[in-house]
């Protein structure tokens, strides 16, 4: 889709077209209206880049970080500059907010800074072959992969951990430790995203182990933000305390939920163990130190480049990449037998 073929079907000129995009005042709000609307329907992405469409090649890499308050990236991004870096291309970043679009994000960055490639950090679960036309060159999911999408493997690439494998292994080591009552500490049941994965790790491990699965145990924060967790678990609390640890999906929930059980009276992990994923650095530094399955943050970023590359430079196809975690015993799981 050209800017020609949106002012053909809107039935205006290729100026009046330019004039809506450069958002100026001499166009009226029927005709703005219209044009706007079949921009979004089509998918039209504009290139606001005149001068680097003179280039003939590019050395560009892209890297698109969805959700900006995010710590679990730092590592990774860093890793990624290296390795882009070492590989002799130039990283070029865009920062978005979770319920921003990353392939539209992306097909622009490709189309204004004549990208060779790029590398999505964090993003959806589901993406389908008709959204990712709109890239014409290779990319690597890197933190996350495409379970609950139609794209079919041999399109893209990916680097992550077995989320659900890993959320059945934290689980089992709270009940390896003499647990049987584990609440699972999630952002949603139904995000088709990494929440989802890890949940359905946690009732996997509930079913393997003939533990019960009560809905009162499963707390939803909506987010992965430490002050959301805290307040989910705060409001549990005060509905019911039958449990005796907690499976947190993530580091930073994990880190609010241990201040609600402190604030509700209790101590980890005398009266609760707390279990998380990521390893961020933080949680190494809080009292108890979290024990958490640390995912391998570094290596993340750098094969996801160097995945990309083998594919920019004609050398390999897609690949799918499963990284393994390492268990950091930490404190803040007691063993019950």
């Amino acid at each position: 889709m050209t800017i020609k073929d949106i002012a053909k079907l809107c039935g205006v000129s290729v100026s009046t077209v330019s004039r809506v995009l450069n958002n100026r005042p001499d166009v009226s709000d029927e005709i703005r209206g219209k044009v706007l609307d079949a921009i979004a329907a089509s998918n039209y992405i504009p290139n606001n880049s005149a001068r680097d469409l003179v280039k003939t090649k590019s050395d560009t890499i892209g890297l698109v970080v969805r959700g900006v308050s995010n710590p679990f990236y730092t590592d990774i991004i860093r890793a990624v500059e290296k390795k882009i870096d070492q590989a002799g291309y130039t990283m070029v970043m865009q920062q978005i907010g979770t319920g921003d679009d990353e392939i539209k994000c992306g097909a622009i960055m490709e189309r204004e800074k004549r990208l060779q490639g790029i590398v999505f950090l964090g993003g959806r679960s589901d993406y389908t072959s008709a959204e990712m036309a709109l890239l014409n060159i290779p990319f690597v999911c890197c933190s996350y992969s495409n379970q609950y999408g139609t794209l079919d493997p041999a399109e893209y690439s990916s680097v992550s951990i077995a989320d659900e494998e890993e959320a059945f292994r934290a689980v089992t080591e709270l009940y390896r430790s003499g647990h049987r009552r584990i609440a699972a500490l999630i952002s949603r049941t139904d995000d088709h995203a990494i929440s989802e994965l890890r949940y359905r790790g946690y009732e996997r491990a509930l079913q393997q182990w003939h533990l019960a699965q009560d809905p009162r145990l499963v707390i939803s924060t909506g987010t992965f933000r430490i002050q959301d967790a805290y307040e989910s678990m705060k409001q549990r609390l005060a509905e019911t305390d039958d449990f005796t640890a907690v499976f947190a999906i993530a580091d930073n929930m994990a880190i609010g939920a241990m201040r609600a059980l402190r604030e509700h009276g209790w101590s980890v992990p005398a009266d609760c163990s707390v279990i998380a994923i990521d390893g961020l650095e933080i949680s190494n530094y809080i009292d108890p130190i979290l024990t958490t399955l640390c995912q391998p943050m570094e290596e993340m970023g750098t094969r996801s480049v160097e995945i990309l590359v083998d594919m920019i430079q004609g050398r390999s196809g897609h690949r799918h990449e499963l990284l393994p975690t390492t268990l950091r015993q930490g404190a803040s799981v007691r063993s019950l037998t």
